[in-house]
């Protein structure tokens, strides 16, 4: 069921939302790239009458919106909405049509055979609910849900080379944004291992020459610097970054704004581990050898052209490349360098090694381990404090200074869980794993629904700011794999179970979680697509682990 407000009425491959008004009334927009839907009105104020006695919606599936007096809306195609029934009346602001048979309400007016639409939706809502993975009863409901939005946020994207990829959210989030892809590929890969892939090549195809892999494909291009930014992203920006060091800056464009001169912008480094996560499902020796060499590049782009200072440690050079748009890590600069980068980096180059050894390139299997080995000892060696891994922010330089002079550097007092993803390299001295592991079960990170983005004991813990709090699926999914690798599975399992049930009990599927309530956060969007697939994931593999048998979703 649909409510029509955080699950609006939509299809696969449509642009088109209908929504619930606050009056009762449907109004409906189009999704676009970095566009409010207040933005994209095609219709508002829909209702529908016989006689003088109004129809009001009955219910609302992912196939149809059924109304009183058997009239129902219906998508003919991606583009074109149609009412179907009798004897009725469908008013809306500017305009008004009988409903006796057909009416096309958004799109290009044509006879319909209304039975042959709806069967045709209803035929395609069953295909797409037949593939789900199966999970258990318990999670069964929220399950559908999320398969259902990771269906109804597939779109063709203009710089997609003709393939669909699924995006965020139809709310404002309209492109193939790298790390979300690679989250999106492992929700896919258990129905659709080539749409999963499809969400890899979509990236690889928009590789620079120097290996960086961009940021967001989107209808108007890529976003691959700071140059590709809109405006608003600038001055959002300039409200936090390096303001814990008073550092000011404008806000009006890539030269001015609080970054300084062109900087490139991209995602954390998880394309092979996404990529070998599709392969244990269904392996493809084929895709393998088509993308281990773009994945290459990537990985020496992050050890060369995002190494500044050349100390072998990789940094993110803009808050965006981090995923981590408002965490407090970037009140102390726009440059930073927490423990996550470089143990993504190490992991990639261990599945780079589980690539090349698939593909019968032993040497380079041997090298890539040997890469990953000395990139955690040099990770330990200067970053472990004996307490915990340690942050480090690189200040603006100030506004009289060159564009991409270094400023001073500072260890990050603010506790996150990022101090604690080097568990997922699977290749610290168990001492050290211990400790992290400690940390985590401390009442800094754990809690009835854990883990906060920022410690929950931390000055900084906000539970409804985005990345100052609130409970993020990735980061829970990243940390229950880095347990297994680190050998923690009671506590994997327990984290596991901990998030699963937060957001089955939690609503919907939201882009992030208020950990105090497990309820939506504030300013959280829903119909998020790495949430769909991640909880997708964890419960396929708790119904695995049950040894359950595949079954048809209810709806």
């Amino acid at each position: 069921m649909l409510d029509l407000r955080e699950r609006p009425f939509t299809e696969r491959g449509s642009r088109l939302l209908v929504m619930a008004a606050e009056d009762g009334s449907l109004w409906i927009a189009r999704a676009e790239y970095e566009t409010r839907l207040s933005e994209t009105t095609v219709l508002t104020g829909l209702r529908l009458f016989r006689g003088d006695a109004e129809l009001p919606v009955r219910r609302a599936c992912p196939d149809r919106i059924s109304f009183e007096g058997g009239v129902d809306l219906v998508f003919a195609d991606a583009g074109t909405l149609v009412l179907t029934g009798s004897a009725a009346r469908a008013v809306w602001d500017g305009g008004a049509g009988d409903v006796d048979g057909t009416l096309v309400l958004v799109g290009q007016a044509r006879p319909y055979d209304g039975a042959a639409l709806l069967e045709a939706a209803a035929r395609r809502r069953r295909e797409w609910a037949g593939r789900m993975p199966a999970v258990p009863e318990g999670l069964r409901e929220r399950a559908e849900q999320a398969w259902w939005t990771l269906g109804v946020n597939l779109l063709p994207i203009a710089f997609a080379g003709g393939r669909e990829g699924v995006v965020p959210s139809k709310f404002g989030y309209v492109g193939i944004w790298n790390w979300d892809a690679y989250f999106h590929a492992v929700g896919l890969r258990h129905a659709d291992p080539g749409l999963a892939r499809d969400q890899i090549r979509i990236l690889l195809d928009h590789q620079r020459p120097d290996g960086l892999i961009p940021d967001v494909v989107h209808d108007l291009g890529v976003l691959a610097e700071t140059t590709d930014l809109p405006r608003s992203d600038h001055a959002r920006l300039a409200q936090h970054v390096g303001q814990a060091g008073g550092t000011e800056r404008g806000a009006g464009s890539p030269e001015d704004g609080p970054i300084g001169g062109v900087v490139p912008v991209t995602k954390p480094p998880l394309t092979a581990w996404a990529v070998w996560k599709i392969h244990e499902v269904a392996p493809d020796l084929g895709f393998l050898a088509e993308v281990y060499g773009p994945i290459a590049r990537s990985h020496e782009w992050w050890l060369t052209v995002s190494d500044p200072d050349g100390d072998g440690l990789a940094e993110y050079l803009h808050p965006y490349s981090s995923g981590l748009d408002d965490s407090p890590i970037w009140d102390h600069g726009p440059r930073a360098e927490p423990p996550d980068l470089n143990s993504y980096l190490a992991l990639q180059a261990d599945r780079l090694g589980d690539i090349a050894e698939a593909l019968g390139r032993t040497e380079e299997a041997a090298t890539w381990r040997k890469r990953a080995a000395e990139h955690v000892d040099l990770l330990v060696a200067r970053r472990w404090n004996g307490r915990r891994f340690v942050t480090l922010a690189t200040s603006a330089p100030g506004p009289s200074a060159p564009a991409r002079t270094a400023g001073a550097v500072t260890e990050v007092a603010t506790r996150t869980p990022l101090e604690l993803l080097p568990l997922l390299t699977g290749r610290l001295p168990r001492e050290i794993a211990g400790r992290l592991v400690a940390d985590l079960l401390s009442p800094s990170f754990w809690g009835e629904r854990p883990v906060p983005t920022v410690a929950f004991d931390d000055p900084d813990f906000d539970p409804d700011a985005m990345w100052r709090g609130p409970v993020w699926l990735n980061v829970n999914y990243l940390l229950i794999e880095g347990l297994h690798r680190s050998g923690y599975a009671e506590v994997a399992e327990e984290l596991t179970r901990r998030t699963l049930d937060m957001v089955n009990a939690g609503g919907g599927l939201y882009e992030y979680w208020n950990p105090l309530t497990g309820a939506r956060a504030a300013r959280a969007t829903s119909g998020f697509g790495w949430s769909s697939a991640l909880f997708l994931d964890l419960a396929a593999g708790q119904a695995c682990s049950a040894g359950m048998a595949p079954r048809r979703p209810a709806w």
